[in-house]
C-alpha cells in the first residue's frame, strides 16, 4: 500500500480526519480554520472547561467569534474532547501545546513530550504528525522522530513527520491564519509533501523548507529579531533620557527614511507567549555546542531589567514632588502584554506592580480585559473600575498597557502625575506632568 499517496488523496479530497492537540490560542483557530476548510476536526485537551465550551459553540479566544465556532460545531465538522484515545480516528494530527521556560529559563517541552506519547499509544499507519509548538532547533528529530521509531513505524513511508511553526498574533486584525503564510519542514520529501497539502487547504501560502529544523529556526528568527530589535531601541530610550532627548520624537523622524530602517518602540519590557521566551530556546540550544549567543542573551538582559527601570523614573516623578515610592497610591492603567488582548502570559506590568509593592506603594490596577491577576506567591489582585475619582487619587498614574478603548483624554484631565511607557498619550493636552519612558 501506497501510504503517501493515499493520504495525499484524503487531504486533497477532505476525506481527511483531523486533530489538534492543544486547544489555546494557536489550536483553536486552527481547528476552527480547517473546519470551515471543510474537514472534521477533533480537538483535544486536558482542560474540561475548553473542551466543554468548544462543544457548546462558545469560542474562549478573543480572535474567534462565538458565531464562527458555533457554525463548525452545529455542522458537526468540529468537536472536542478530552480523551486522547479518539486519535485513532485522525488523519493528520497537530501538536499546538504550551512550551514555556522553566525557573531555570530552561525550556520546558514537558507538554510536547507528554503529546508524543499519547500520540505513539494510538498511531496507526498512514497518518501525518506535524509539531506546530515553537523550540529549539532539533526537537522534532529529537523527541518525535525517536519516539516513532521506536513504535516500528518507518518515516515517510508509512508515516510522515513534519515541523510548522505557529505564527498566531493575536488581536491581529489584518493578518490570521488563512493569510499568513505558512513554513513547512518535513523530514522527508514525502512528509514535506503532505504537509504541505494539508495546509494548503486552510492556508493561501505554503513556503516548504528542506528539513524540520529548518522551519524551527525560522520562527526563532523571526522572534529573535524582534527581541534583539527591542532591546536595541529600549537601550536607545535609556541612552536619550540621560541626553535629555525624546527618544519617540527620533523614532518619528528616522522612519521618514524609506529605506534601511525598521521602526521598533521601546516599552515597559516584553511579554507575551513568544518573544520573551523563543530566543532563549535557541540560546539554551546553542550553549550544548558552546557557544554564547551574545545578541540574545544582551537583549534579554536589557528588556528584563525594562520594568526596573521604569520604578526608577517612578521614584524619579514623584521625588519631584516630594513623595516617597512607599505608600504613593499607583494606578496602573494595563496589565496585559499587548494591547486589546486579555493575555497576560510575562506581562512587564506584572513586574512593575511586584516592584511597587516591594517598596511599599499601595498599587491599584484597571485593564477593561483582565478583571484580576495573580502575583508572586500566588497573591490575587483585582481590577478595579476607572472613575474619576481613582484617576484623581493617585498620586502617580502609570501607563503599561495602551488599550484602544481607554479615554486617555479624560485621564490627562483628570490625573496629576503620568508615567507613559507607551507614548499613548502624546500630542494630547494635559493638566497632569507627563513623565515618558
Amino acid at each position: 500500500m501506497n501510504y503517501s499517496e493515499t493520504l495525499f488523496q484524503k487531504l486533497t479530497d477532505k476525506t481527511a480526519h483531523i486533530a489538534v492537540i492543544g486547544l489555546g490560542y494557536v489550536g483553536l483557530p486552527l481547528a476552527v480554520e480547517f473546519a470551515e476548510a471543510g474537514y472534521t476536526v477533533l480537538g483535544v485537551d486536558v482542560s474540561v472547561e475548553k473542551v466543554d465550551l468548544l462543544n457548546q459553540g462558545v469560542s474562549y479566544i478573543d480572535d474567534i467569534s462565538t458565531e464562527a465556532l458555533a457554525v463548525e460545531v452545529n455542522a458537526k465538522r468540529l468537536s472536542a474532547t478530552t480523551e486522547y484515545s479518539r486519535l485513532d480516528e485522525a488523519d493528520a494530527l497537530i501538536i499546538c501545546v504550551p512550551t514555556p521556560l522553566r525557573k531555570t529559563r530552561d525550556p520546558d517541552l514537558s507538554y510536547v513530550a507528554g503529546a508524543t506519547e499519547e500520540i505513539a499509544k494510538y498511531l496507526r499507519p498512514g497518518v501525518l504528525l506535524v509539531l506546530e509548538s515553537t523550540t529549539y532547533p532539533g526537537t522534532t528529530e529529537d523527541i518525535i522522530l525517536p519516539r516513532m521509531l521506536e513504535g516500528g513505524f518507518e518515516v515517510g513511508e508509512n508515516v510522515f513527520i513534519a515541523f510548522s511553526p505557529e505564527r498566531i498574533d493575536p488581536a491581529n486584525k489584518t493578518f490570521g491564519v488563512r493569510n499568513t503564510p505558512k513554513v513547512i519542514g518535513g523530514v522527508t520529501e514525502a512528509c514535506t509533501k503532505v504537509a504541505c497539502q494539508l495546509y494548503a487547504a486552510a492556508v493561501d501560502t505554503v513556503v516548504p523548507v528542506s528539513t524540520p529544523r529548518t522551519a524551527e529556526m525560522v520562527k526563532l528568527l523571526e522572534n529573535t529579531f524582534r527581541a534583539v530589535n527591542i532591546g536595541l531601541i529600549n537601550e536607545i530610550a535609556i541612552m536619550c533620557d540621560k541626553l535629555n532627548i525624546d527618544v519617540w520624537e527620533v523614532i518619528d523622524a528616522a522612519k521618514t527614511k524609506p529605506f534601511g530602517f525598521m521602526p521598533f518602540y521601546p516599552g515597559p519590557g516584553l511579554g507575551g507567549h513568544c518573544i520573551p521566551i523563543d530566543p532563549l530556546y535557541l540560546s539554551w540550544r546553542l550553549k550544548s555546542f558552546n557557544y554564547n549567543a551574545r545578541f540574545i542573551e544582551l537583549a534579554d538582559e536589557i528588556n528584563t531589567n525594562m520594568p526596573r527601570y521604569v520604578i526608577t523614573k517612578i521614584s524619579e516623578a514623584l521625588n519631584e514632588d516630594a513623595k516617597p515610592i512607599r505608600n504613593s497610591k499607583i494606578l496602573v492603567m494595563g496589565v496585559a502584554y499587548k494591547r486589546d488582548v486579555n493575555d497576560v502570559r510575562e506581562s512587564p506590568a506584572l513586574d512593575v506592580i511586584g516592584l511597587l509593592q516591594q517598596q511599599g506603594a499601595d498599587v491599584q490596577y484597571h485593564d477593561p480585559f483582565v478583571p484580576s491577576i495573580r502575583l508572586e506567591g500566588d497573591a490575587v489582585l483585582d481590577g478595579i473600575e476607572l472613575t474619576d475619582d481613582a484617576i484623581t487619587s493617585a498620586d502617580c498614574v502609570v501607563i503599561i498597557t495602551d488599550h484602544t478603548t481607554t479615554d486617555w483624554q479624560n485621564l490627562l484631565d483628570k490625573a496629576v502625575l503620568v508615567m507613559d511607557t507607551r507614548n499613548a498619550v502624546s500630542g494630547m493636552e494635559s493638566n497632569a506632568r507627563i513623565v515618558k519612558l
